[in-house]
């Protein structure tokens, strides 16, 4: 070999199959750096997800109370739910279609893509169901008070896992559902201290929670299983005309004519500031759930959903006036342990699906790496 070349020679320590390993003094100095870079990176990753979080329990606080301030008729006093909601759909569709037709934020699914037909069979029975969601759960508003409904959504992983058992895209497990039985035996103690209980209220509440449970197990059947992938944005895009095309028909009906002898009465002065600002934290929201389970998990956004919940139960009594009774709190306190392990077992089973799916992926290397080592040999 060359002379030029041995003054390399202390940059690295030959081994014994002739390849240059690189001296101690060196391995020290990586080794640090990478001790040094590694938790830097944890610690901006632990940052940026409670980052996430909180932007995203914010803005859900945030619409809940909005929507509950412009519909109690002791505030805003302006009790049209179903208005309220188209007007919610109508800004969320122009937003998304500019977001994916003019700025081209997200692509639109290819794989398969979204065919009339298909748009027929998976979407419309969502968009369906999402209009009853949100119409019945806005109307709940002006019933009930926002901690009593927090209450009530307790009921939400109840309802879709029984849904799930009746359309089989879950198996009974007999834990599971007594830990579902615990969940509505607190939610009933929570509703039996509630000081203003309203029937026609909860009723409102409960429908709303029926039709965004079998929603949400309708995803995973007409969308998931199909390999249709929807990012808030583009689920926005295809389900708020949908939606607000379903909202027409009873808003015709039942608001129409009220708002029409509200405006003739000089009643109804709707704000553009209010509905606007209103309407772009609904959108915002729905970006912020693009954040945060893109960013993390679904799981990470139900377990926040339990502190905004326990979040808003405070504000509703200290600064909105809402009557929180012991027993009330009491109730809600069994739900939030039920969600707590509902949640935990969650989080078990996919550590476990996890788990076995990088063991998959080890077995699999292994048995390649004798092919490599054949192949390697022949050349």
């Amino acid at each position: 070999p060359p002379r030029a070349s041995t003054p390399l020679a202390p940059m690295g320590v030959a081994g014994g199959d002739g390849s240059t390993k690189p001296p101690a003094a060196a391995m020290d100095v990586e080794s640090s750096t990478a001790v040094v870079a590694q938790p830097t990176s944890v610690l901006r990753s632990v940052l940026l997800s409670y980052a996430y979080v909180a932007v995203w329990i914010s803005l859900s606080f945030t619409v809940i109370v909005y929507n509950k301030y412009i519909l109690d008729p002791k505030m805003y006093d302006w009790p049209f739910p179903i208005s309220l909601t188209m007007i919610h759909m109508a800004f969320c569709a122009s937003l998304a279609a500019a977001l994916v037709r003019v700025f081209r934020f997200v692509d639109l699914p290819v794989d398969p893509p979204m065919t009339p037909s298909l748009y027929v069979a998976t979407v419309v029975p969502i968009g369906a169901l999402y209009a009853l969601s949100l119409w019945f759960s806005n109307s709940a508003y002006i019933y009930l008070s926002v901690s009593f409904i927090q209450m009530l959504k307790a009921l939400m992983p109840v309802a879709v896992y029984s849904l799930a058992i009746a359309f089989r895209t879950e198996t009974f497990r007999r834990a599971s559902m007594l830990n579902m039985l615990g969940i509505s035996a607190g939610v009933a103690v929570a509703a039996f201290g509630e000081a203003r209980f309203d029937v026609f209220g909860v009723t409102l509440q409960l429908a709303a929670v029926a039709a965004e449970a079998t929603r949400l197990v309708l995803i995973q059947i007409l969308l998931t299983s199909r390999g249709i992938k929807l990012n808030p944005i583009t689920s926005l895009y295809y389900i708020a005309p949908c939606c607000l095309l379903f909202l027409t028909v009873p808003w015709t009906f039942v608001e129409l004519p009220r708002l029409q002898a509200a405006s003739a009465a000089g009643i109804v002065r709707p704000d553009v500031v209010v509905f606007g600002t209103n309407s772009l934290c609904a959108f915002a929201l729905n970006l912020a759930v693009f954040l945060l389970v893109g960013k993390t998990s679904a799981l990470t956004m139900n377990v926040a959903g339990v502190v905004k919940d326990w979040l808003l139960i405070a504000f509703s009594w200290s600064v909105i006036q809402d009557t929180v009774t012991p027993v009330n709190l009491a109730g809600y306190a069994i739900a939030f342990l039920g969600v707590a392990y509902y949640n935990h077992a969650k989080l078990q089973a996919l550590k476990a699906k996890e788990a076995e799916r990088k063991e998959d992926a080890e077995a699999g290397a292994r048995l390649l790496t004798p092919e490599k080592d054949a192949n390697a040999r022949k050349n």
